[in-house]
């Protein structure tokens, strides 16, 4: 692992960042929240001077604000439905039919669930991770009887009554230019397989102005490819990825990611203080996301100008660096691993140049995968597919809103009454159509 006068060349010169830091800085409370004013005053003998006893004047005052927590609170609706009848046929004994309002539609009909407390509930297990049986422990505390199971049969009815939405949103999310996906194991009790698959697919931005941001889930219990073909059915765009061979299946044209070959290179590098050949490596990727620091914010265009510009000689050093020491260094070392990784990965992470659309690696799917992952320490399984299925439709809705910046609880409230309306119904309940 020693450096070559190559190397301390392309190690004299570091990657810059910017790393400047903001100190925390507390915000202003929100001005839209109610105020409840609170004088505390001095006592009325306080009210004197204490030289010359004439009345002290109030010559202003200080303000300070405190946030106050008042607890969620649950109320019952109560639902009257006047009933008519003709009490002159009633005497004749003629009869007729009594006429009523009909039942207001309601996700789940003849439940006492209100799309708020639904909403409330999934937000709670798939956007907090908060388990159905701790949700029932508060409920409880509240003197609310729900137990986990009637509340878990309400999250199949609803990713049931949901669907249509979800299949709205994967034409949408087919028709892009981009997608980004990645996948994470799942245990599901009653499958043929315990060990499953949540496979992720996403496209937009981090930003959501002037991009369409889509976040799947898709269940399966298989890792196979078959499960990325079928889902990416007639999408032929740019595919961005890890190196999992899975997706060479697909009609996409993959784009490699390069934060997973920096992951091996720090792997090789390891608790090594000492400048090595990793380091030349990550020195080069370093350059590269200095780059993309730098252009951040900027049009595709400009990004593809800057690319090829600058970031491209860069990415060209870095392949040359791999093949000169392909044969150096041996194969079963961490190190000859993460070449290899690099250099199999190569040509299809040099494509993110070819477009200013593109991203360097496939963070945004990592990002977007996260909440499930974090998600699963808490619950830690599902019972059956049917309840995984359920999982990866009410996962979807709620990351798509969120990037979407809308309120998820009330955007999941207004897509359950909005579809327990009128189930083909689906155009306004989109995240960009939402009122």
């Amino acid at each position: 692992d020693t450096l070559d006068e190559q190397d301390k060349a392309l190690l004299a010169e570091p990657p810059t960042f910017d790393k400047s830091s903001r100190q925390p800085k507390r915000q202003p409370l929100p001005a839209e929240l109610p105020r409840v004013e609170v004088t505390v005053d001095i006592d009325e003998a306080d009210k004197y001077c204490a030289c010359c006893q004439v009345p002290l004047h109030q010559m202003g005052q200080s303000c300070s604000e405190t946030l106050e927590f008042v607890p969620a609170h649950i109320k019952v609706i109560k639902t009257i439905r006047p009933k008519y009848a003709c009490r002159q046929c009633e005497q004749q004994g003629v009869e007729v039919a009594i006429k009523a309002a009909s039942m207001p539609a309601t996700p789940i009909p003849k439940s006492m669930a209100t799309p708020s407390l639904l909403s409330h509930i999934i937000t709670c297990k798939y956007q907090f991770g908060l388990p159905l049986y701790r949700q029932e422990t508060l409920f409880s505390d509240i003197g609310i009887e729900l137990n986990r199971k009637t509340m878990s049969s309400w999250m199949i009815r609803c990713a049931d009554l949901l669907e249509p939405l979800y299949q709205r949103l994967k034409v949408s999310l087919l028709e892009q230019d981009i997608i980004h996906a990645d996948e994470t194991p799942l245990k599901v009790l009653k499958a043929d397989k315990l060990t499953s698959y949540m496979w992720l697919y996403c496209c937009g931005d981090d930003s959501p102005k002037g991009s369409t941001n889509i976040v799947l889930y898709d269940y399966h219990n298989s890792r196979a490819g078959q499960c990325a073909v079928d889902f990416l059915e007639g999408f032929s765009g740019y595919l961005q990825v890890d190196g999992y061979q899975a997706y060479a299946q697909t009609d996409a044209t993959l784009v490699a990611c390069l934060a997973h070959i920096r992951r091996k290179f720090i792997e090789a590098k390891g608790n090594n203080k000492k400048a090595g050949k990793a380091d030349v490596a990550l020195n080069l990727i370093g350059k590269l996301y200095g780059i993309e620091q730098q252009i951040k914010g900027k049009s595709a265009d400009e990004k593809y100008a800057i690319r090829q510009q600058k970031s491209n000689v860069i990415v060209d050093e870095l392949y040359q660096w791999l093949l000169q020491h392909q044969d150096k260094i041996p194969p079963k070392m961490a190190l000859g691993k993460a070449i290899q990784y690099g250099l199999n990965q190569f040509g299809k992470f040099r494509r993110y140049l070819d477009d200013g659309r593109l991203s360097i690696d496939n963070n945004r799917a990592e990002r977007a995968i996260k909440p499930f992952v974090i998600g699963r320490k808490a619950w830690l399984f599902s019972n059956t597919p049917r309840g995984a299925r359920a999982s990866a439709i009410l996962y979807s809705l709620i990351e798509t809103a969120k990037a979407n910046n809308l309120i998820v609880h009330e955007y999941i409230a207004k897509c359950l009454q909005g579809l327990a309306e009128n189930p083909s119904k689906v155009e306004p309940l989109l995240p960009w159509n939402i009122r």
